[in-house]
């Protein structure tokens, strides 16, 4: 099988790695790709939001599957025309996506199936902004209502910064806010059968202890030993597949992967939000728990075929993935710093611990920043604490100037495991 996989970051790396590791693959493409992806895939340059280019790629390469990685090409379209073409897609449709491109969609979609979710106002003026913020209360949640690259939700007890982040967004959904731990669990989906992934929890804040601005995401981990055995059956169940049902209905089918954002509330799970695609960092740690080959799956759900794929099988060992950013991130993050480590951590700690590129580039014989977050560095063990040690053993290898990274991913639910 050829496989043409779109996107840049470590999401679209850890999907080039596993699908590397797929022996019904036979030749790996990726567009536009980065330094770490050029190891295991062929790269193309492409402009991945413009769904002529990326068909007009795909036949030249004669792909026989293409993997949209990101949200922005989704939204935009790209696995339509990739479909159009007769080429078979993993990735929504533009019209699907919208569960992701519209926080006011996905609340629509929710209130139709039954899902639940936070109580919400939609708003596009500051007097909507304070009549939602006042019924609600401290803590403030207000979401950009279209997408902003992980990094459009406030969270907040100032008012003020509330208002703010508000004002600074055409239309945003004010929610009231949800207690309790969040879980992203990730579902793949050809538009009829739903099939979970494992859940993982990733860390948003930048600091330790869940301080400073909201992220990308710092890091993650996979299984969830706190979490209730049945929790992924209950999502499935009371979420994902009266989601899929309802876009179904709705004539606007989604396949491809759907990923739930929940927050498990003292009056039971709540979705935060739904996302279109693979989540970022989370990708990278049920990726390396993942048993069975990757191709298969991501063609049965791209065909209809997703009912008659056996059972995914998992490893029994835990990952953990820790985000090494760049400076000044997640403001505007310096680039072009040279990175070093690299070598070291291939030859000294694989095959539990390995390096996945995010914003980066190659220059000459040098591997340097090209964004906020960096690498994704990624390690299993036999429990939390192995995989942790390791992937942070991994870490301290790597030199990039101002570089940072929270040294707190997965610590609690290892020392409560």
């Amino acid at each position: 099988m050829k496989v043409l996989v779109i996107g840049s970051g470590a999401r679209e790396h850890a999907l080039c790695r596993s699908l590397s590791l797929d022996p019904a693959v036979t030749a790996l493409h990726c567009a536009p790709g980065n330094a770490g992806i050029a190891e295991v895939a062929e790269l193309h340059a492409v402009d991945a939001n413009d769904g002529a280019s990326v068909t007009e790629l795909a036949r030249r390469l004669e792909a026989e599957l293409v993997v949209v990685g990101p949200e922005a090409p989704l939204v935009a379209g790209v696995a339509d025309a990739v479909r159009a073409a007769g080429i078979p897609v993993f990735g929504p449709s533009g019209e699907a996506a919208r569960l992701e491109g519209s926080k006011a969609f996905a609340k629509d979609v929710m209130a139709g199936a039954g899902v639940p979710t936070a109580r919400s106002y939609v708003c596009t003026t500051a007097e909507e902004v304070a009549h939602a913020l006042d019924a609600f209360g401290a803590p403030y949640v207000v979401k950009d209502d279209g997408l902003a690259a992980g990094k459009g939700v406030v969270v907040t007890d100032d008012l003020q910064a509330a208002k703010d982040h508000a004002a600074a967004c055409e239309r945003v959904v004010v929610e009231e806010y949800l207690d309790g731990p969040e879980v992203s669990l990730f579902a793949i989906t050809d538009g009829t059968t739903v099939v979970p992934l494992q859940p993982a929890q990733d860390f948003k804040r930048a600091l330790n202890d869940d301080q400073g601005p909201n992220t990308g995401g710092m890091g993650a981990y996979s299984p969830l030993p706190w979490a209730d055995p049945a929790l992924v059956d209950e999502v499935t169940a009371s979420v994902l597949q009266p989601t899929v049902d309802e876009m179904r209905r709705r004539g606007t089918p989604f396949s491809g992967l759907l990923y739930a954002g929940l927050a498990i509330t003292s009056r039971g799970v709540r979705v935060i939000e739904f996302n279109a695609r693979f989540g970022d960092p989370e990708t990278q740690v049920v990726l390396a728990r993942l048993r069975t080959p990757l191709a298969g799956v991501l063609m049965a759900a791209a065909t209809e075929n997703l009912g008659d794929l056996e059972p995914l099988r998992w490893s029994e060992e835990a990952a953990v993935t820790v985000v090494v950013a760049s400076h000044n991130y997640p403001g505007t993050p310096r680039t072009g710093d040279p990175i070093t480590g690299l070598d070291e951590v291939a030859e000294k700690d694989a095959p539990h611990a390995y390096v996945l590129h995010a914003g980066t580039r190659r220059e000459g014989d040098a591997v340097v920043s090209a964004g906020g977050r960096v690498l994704s560095v990624t390690a299993t063990g036999s429990d939390l604490t192995e995989a942790r040690d390791r992937a942070y053993t991994a870490v301290a290898r790597i030199n990039l100037d101002g570089s940072q990274h929270r040294t707190d991913i997965a610590l609690k639910a290892a020392m409560d495991a």
